[in-house]
């Protein structure tokens, strides 16, 4: 079943997940998360790791070991939180909690 996926979107409008792709240099590292990230969206998650309560880190194998961290949004929405690779893995996952947690707070306040 296809899967919605959104990016997280700061309070002040900017969405890390496309402010870090558009920063990558490495633009067949681009290329291939974008393929995982259709792939998800096609419903197939492949290779991921629950690393936090409520935050799935998908895994590229290429460069670095690129990231991608989302979280699972109802029972059809993949929110893309941010990315990264190995090296940043501690930060990326702590900037991911703390943007779900911002995305579960402002969603219970429009309720």
């Amino acid at each position: 079943m296809n899967q919605i996926v959104q990016n997280y979107v700061l309070p002040d409008g900017n969405e890390p997940i496309v402010e870090w792709l558009a920063a990558l240099q490495d633009i067949k590292g681009r290329a291939k998360i974008r393929a995982r990230i259709n792939q998800i969206r096609a419903g197939n998650p492949g290779k991921f790791n629950t690393v936090a309560p409520g935050i799935m880190e998908m895994k590229i194998d290429f460069g670095p070991g690129y990231r991608v961290y989302y979280a699972r949004v109802g029972k059809r929405v993949i929110l893309l939180l941010c990315g990264g690779d190995k090296q940043t893995q501690r930060a990326d996952i702590k900037k991911a909690t703390e943007f779900l947690s911002d995305y579960k707070r402002r969603m219970q306040e429009h309720d």
